[in-house]
């Protein structure tokens, strides 16, 4: 029996601007949950740094984002990708501990209890448990001894209902993978902590400043945005679908196209999901998330009645009683995404210092951005473990 909590108010954290310096370190163009984490990195690692971002009305993926810190079915034929979520999985909790310091004590809603991809019918259990083990042959391909015990595995629907004692199942569901590194947070508030910690390290933060232009002069770089232009050593393109024109400006040919995401929120509810699920989870708030499509329609950020009809009949499917909820809140956003679904790391060969970084996976990643990847940029080169993400991969002929 789901049982209703009444709404209260919600207090938001305003974001926080500040006039930006005019001789940074570093440049990082984008204030979105990539490029937040990487100025938090470089602050932590004494850069001085200054991120420029768009508008409000901009496209921005933090308006379809999951939340999910997610490693399971991620990275087929590409084990560099599983392995980098799933470092990134491993170094949250630090990660998290370091943020909450730095922001000032912000919190962000993070669980990592494992999470759950339902599947549906015979067939469906059986697909996923053909991926499962291709991704396992893989992992264990790429690391050898080193790869460790596993941490994905196929559950059966009696397993699951063990797992879910609070939600009665449709009668389609089938069982479910289960991945222990898998977990969930606030994305809103993480986006609001990494600016705030950013900031609080010293670093400028510029709104409503649209990049234009990118330039070499002098050894080093100059970003202009409408009157105002800007130096620094190095620049950090993480402007999301904006990067791919930006990208073209520094010889990266970047390969990024938009898919839309559509997510519904219901009402608050008493605690009925102790994990999250492929496109469902419940928030710290009672709230539950239902999503997310996958959409290809362009720069199109509109909502749409068929989306949220195929998401609620989705939600019905897992649960009938889920469908006695009343809907609070639709919106769609705009995810980056590269033509394989991996992350594009890169350096412009032709100006070194440079760089573009493109996923749709920020929030899992944002560990492993602020920890691993800032350190990198600031030292001026990525290491050798990025080489599989550069956007070369997609020129190669196929074979004759």
């Amino acid at each position: 029996m789901l049982e209703t909590i009444p709404a209260s108010d919600l207090s938001l954290q305003d974001k926080t601007e500040i006039s930006a310096v005019r001789e940074p370190d570093t440049i990082v163009i984008g204030a979105g949950t990539v490029g937040a984490a990487i100025a938090y990195g470089l602050a932590r690692q004494g850069q001085r740094v200054l991120v420029l971002d768009g508008g409000d009305t901009d496209f921005r993926a933090a308006r379809a984002n999951f939340g999910l810190v997610w490693v399971q079915g991620k990275g087929r034929g590409m084990p560099a990708y599983q392995r980098l979520t799933r470092q990134s999985s491993d170094l949250w909790p630090g990660f998290l501990e370091e943020l909450s310091e730095a922001s000032g004590g912000m919190k962000i809603d993070y669980e990592r209890r494992g999470g759950l991809a339902l599947t549906f019918g015979e067939n469906g259990h059986q697909h996923r448990a053909d991926l499962v083990a291709q991704l396992e042959r893989e992992r264990i391909a790429d690391q050898g001894s080193a790869a460790g015990p596993s941490d994905l595995e196929m559950i059966s629907r009696p397993e699951l209902e063990t797992l879910l004692p609070e939600l009665r199942l449709g009668a389609t569901v089938s069982g479910a993978s289960f991945c222990s590194r898998d977990g969930h947070v606030n994305p809103l508030h993480l986006l609001a902590a990494l600016h705030a910690g950013f900031l609080r390290l010293g670093g400028a933060l510029q709104g409503n400043t649209r990049v234009e232009t990118i330039r070499s002069e002098s050894g080093g770089f100059v970003v202009t945005a409408g009157q105002g232009s800007w130096r620094a050593a190095r620049v950090v393109i993480a402007a999301g679908i904006a990067g791919a024109a930006l990208g073209r400006q520094v010889g990266l040919d970047v390969p990024i196209f938009p898919q839309r995401g559509q997510v519904l929120v219901t009402q608050r509810v008493a605690p009925v999901l102790p994990y999250p699920c492929s496109g469902l989870r419940q928030t710290a708030d009672g709230t539950i998330m239902i999503g997310a499509t996958k959409e290809d329609v362009g720069e199109d950020v509109s909502t749409s009645v068929r989306a949220s009809g195929w998401l609620a009949r989705k939600t019905v499917d897992i649960s009938p009683d889920l469908g006695r909820l009343q809907l609070v809140r639709h919106w769609a956003g705009l995810r980056t995404l590269s033509p394989d679904g991996c992350p594009i790391y890169a350096q412009s060969p032709e100006w070194p210092g440079v760089f573009v970084v493109s996923c749709h996976s920020g929030v899992t990643l944002a560990a492993v951005h602020a920890a691993v990847l800032a350190p990198h940029i600031a030292a001026g080169a990525l290491p050798s473990e990025f080489g599989p993400f550069h956007h070369r991969r997609f020129n190669v002929q196929a074979a004759r």
